[in-house]
């Protein structure tokens, strides 16, 4: 008798512990798929807000020359833009940090919708540029790699940032094309109400779609007892192993490229001699190229290779980039250039997000992603006069010969420095 209770209670073990196991393999596969869908909705926000983004940079040339801006005018309208998306990215990183990427996204897609609503209404000059105002929180895109950084491994990190380059390629392409078929059938006011239900769409998608993140227990004590504003905790990030050498070489490795592309639509008529079709036509086969880099390349060689050599070797590419265009005469020439160009903005600006979310603790990695996302702004903000005085004073090859030297001199420090690169995020 006692022989069959030992066996009872034995099996009965046995059932308990594998009715447990069934239990946790069900928590870890719900747990997987919520953060799947976390991510997936984090890239469909991203692509909308993009191309929405770029919908209004295409109809805003032709919107302030109806209302009478000059050239002069348009280009501190630019500025404008620039200078507010510049201040606001480590602001909106800090708030991410506080309060979660739930709230940082619903930030960002209102203000969205903020900024289409006056830009809707902007029947003056001074609207216009009122309507800037709300770029300051539009950040749809670090708020989607706040995202990814918090919920995958460093291991997998570069690959899923990796792959937002599809959103962004997207956004190019459906964008670009989207406001000059709206603007010409229906007016030039059209597109700024389409972007206005896309960002209320889109805000409710964040609203629904994407739940409450807690942070971790260990990074209460930052996010609680810490300004948003603090220019002291933005700063302070760049104190830690590697930070400020990586961002270095992520701010000036693609600078000189980023001028010439800003002042590109300039160069496009004057020295290629395109029409504003063909231009577009060139748009597409970047955002095509962007797409294809970002989407497949990057993610692939994020597998087989280190995050060191990643870097040295985007930062090689970015200098023969700068050969190339130092020689580049025809359109033909720069779409051959556009190859290896946009093969090193993807990696570089993957591997370096990727390295910097991996140096900071983890309660800091908004605020990191949003001085991260500063640089683009701050390259449209002083592109226009540096990048102006360039194409006027040396020609376009003077963009390629300081890509040539700025890389060669970026390269050199690379291969003799030792900046430590952490596999693991501080936790």
């Amino acid at each position: 008798m006692s022989i069959m209770n030992a066996k009872a209670s034995s099996g009965g073990e046995e059932e308990a512990l594998g009715m447990r196991s069934d239990t946790l393999r069900d928590s870890v596969r719900s747990g997987e798929g919520k953060r799947r869908q976390m991510i997936l909705v984090a890239y469909l926000i991203a692509t909308l807000e993009l191309t929405f983004l770029f919908m209004q940079m295409g109809v805003m040339p032709y919107l302030a020359k109806s209302l009478g801006l000059d050239l002069v005018g348009f280009g501190y309208l630019q500025t404008t833009f620039g200078v507010l998306q510049l201040v606001g990215g480590p602001i909106f990183g800090r708030f991410a940090d506080q309060f979660g990427t739930r709230a940082a996204l619903i930030l960002s897609c209102a203000s969205g919708s903020a900024f289409f609503l006056l830009m809707s209404i902007s029947t003056s000059i001074p609207l216009l540029f009122l309507s800037r105002l709300p770029a300051v929180f539009m950040h749809g895109l670090p708020g989607a790699q706040k995202v990814i950084t918090d919920l995958t491994t460093p291991s997998q990190r570069a690959d899923a940032l990796g792959k937002l380059g599809l959103c962004f390629g997207i956004g190019i392409i459906i964008g670009s094309a989207l406001g000059g078929v709206l603007s010409t059938k229906f007016g030039i006011f059209f597109p700024t109400y389409v972007g206005l239900v896309g960002n209320l769409i889109n805000t409710t998608i964040a609203m629904v779609w994407m739940p409450l993140q807690a942070k971790p227990k260990s990074d209460h004590r930052v996010t609680e007892h810490s300004n948003v504003f603090s220019i002291r905790e933005i700063l302070r990030l760049m104190k830690f192993p590697g930070v400020m050498e990586v961002f270095i070489v992520k701010a000036f490795a693609g600078l000189p490229a980023g001028l010439f592309l800003i002042m590109f639509s300039i160069i496009s008529m004057d020295f290629f001699g395109l029409e504003a079709v063909e231009s577009g036509y060139l748009m597409s086969y970047f955002g095509v190229l962007q797409m294809v880099v970002q989407g497949l390349v990057v993610g692939k060689l994020t597998n087989h290779c280190t995050e060191r050599t990643l870097l040295r070797l985007s930062v090689f590419v970015f200098a023969g980039v700068g050969l190339g265009m130092s020689l580049m005469r025809t359109v033909w020439h720069y779409c051959i250039i556009a190859v290896p160009l946009v093969f090193a903005f993807s990696t570089l600006g993957t591997i370096t997000d990727s390295i910097l979310t991996k140096a900071v603790p983890s309660s800091d990695t908004g605020t990191m992603l949003g001085i991260c996302a500063s640089v683009q702004p701050l390259t449209r903000t002083v592109g226009p006069t540096i990048g102006g005085v360039l194409y006027k004073q040396f020609g376009v090859s003077s963009f390629g010969y300081l890509q040539l030297i700025v890389n060669i001199g970026l390269f050199v420090y690379l291969l003799k420095s030792k900046i430590p690169l952490r596999e693991m995020k501080s936790q």
